[in-house]
């Protein structure tokens, strides 16, 4: 008997099988996060991250022009915070003259047309590490601390940042974030919401990147941050967060919930960012550097999964390299 259907015949030559390519990724789709420190021509390595570095401002603008030039549309930006401003109350995380304001005017000033992210956390400003105010039992103060996220989201957008990232999780602070914006009349600033945010082992070269592991110590963030066995749970905490007034909504980490990409998106058809989390990056950074696997590749097959799964953009630590691929391969 004769086979009808031959599947592969699609894929027997190069010109076929780009035209039937389901997916693609672009360098529009990718979002660099960029980790800012004090001091002048600051360039420190971090072990875990390798390829990635802390920056002075001075050389967060250099880092950003090459972004801009290779067409990456946006960067997103992570403070190290010296240990002497950190404190309880995280009251340096609005100070208008602080690390992340400034870095923000000087990117507008010589980038004006890069879109400028800024995480709206307390984590790299408390003393004890936490995303949120703590009280004497450690019990992580919602209400309290939404007040600072609003206090802080403002004082980026008075420093002209183009979306503000709520990333703690507390609940309702993306209306409280939205409303103060609005009353302030910063109709266009953006917010890009952690929707689901997971409580993940993912996360531990950025927490060294911003110095909030020794300060957090053996506690946990399992209060707020969100049930890695949940998934109906998520798609609960984006709608909440739509219905508060969010441009954009967020799925971190990335690879191990590709699931939670794809039901977010074909639930909501809202703009859908993945984050690509430092474990991620450690994890095909060390495989690359050990020769066994070839890193080129699997950095552009892990990039294509977020956009099969739905995802609109991505942030990666990758992306300047992804970005240089891409170029090659025009």
């Amino acid at each position: 008997m004769a086979i009808k259907k031959r599947p592969r015949r699609i894929r027997n030559n190069p010109f076929s099988r780009n035209l039937a390519r389901e997916n693609r990724l672009m360098v529009e789709d990718l979002i660099y996060p960029i980790f800012v420190t004090e001091g002048q021509n600051i360039k420190q390595p971090i072990l875990s991250m390798p390829g990635v570095f802390r920056l002075s401002i001075d050389n967060l603008i250099q880092e950003a022009k090459e972004c801009y030039e290779l067409g990456i549309q946006a960067i997103a930006l992570f403070p190290v915070i010296d240990k002497e401003l950190k404190s309880e109350d995280a009251s340096e995380a609005f100070n208008d003259n602080g690390l992340i304001p400034r870095a923000i005017k000087e990117l507008k000033k010589q980038l004006p047309n890069l879109g400028i992210i800024s995480d709206v956390a307390l984590d790299p400003y408390t003393s004890h590490g936490q995303d949120g105010l703590i009280d004497s039992n450690n019990k992580i103060l919602n209400d309290e601390t939404v007040e600072v996220l609003v206090k802080q989201a403002l004082s980026h957008a008075r420093a002209g940042c183009d979306v503000v990232a709520p990333s703690d999780m507390m609940d309702g602070r993306v209306a409280k974030i939205r409303e103060a914006l609005e009353e302030h009349k910063f109709i266009d600033t953006k917010i890009l919401a952690y929707s689901a945010k997971y409580a993940s082992s993912f996360y531990g070269p950025f927490r060294e990147a911003i110095g909030s592991s020794v300060s957090l110590g053996s506690a946990s963030k399992e209060t707020y941050q969100m049930d890695p066995a949940n998934g109906d749970e998520a798609l609960h905490e984006v709608q909440l967060d739509i219905d508060e007034g969010a441009d954009f909504v967020m799925v971190k980490p990335g690879m191990p919930y590709l699931d939670i990409v794809f039901r977010v998106k074909e639930a909501f058809s809202k703009p859908t960012f993945v984050y690509q989390v430092s474990g991620e990056y450690a994890m095909i950074k060390a495989a690359g550097e050990k020769k066994w696997l070839d890193e080129d590749k699997i950095i552009m097959e892990s990039l294509l999964a977020f956009k099969r799964a739905g995802a609109d953009a991505i942030l990666t630590y990758f992306a300047i390299q992804a970005a240089r691929i891409l170029k090659q391969h025009r």
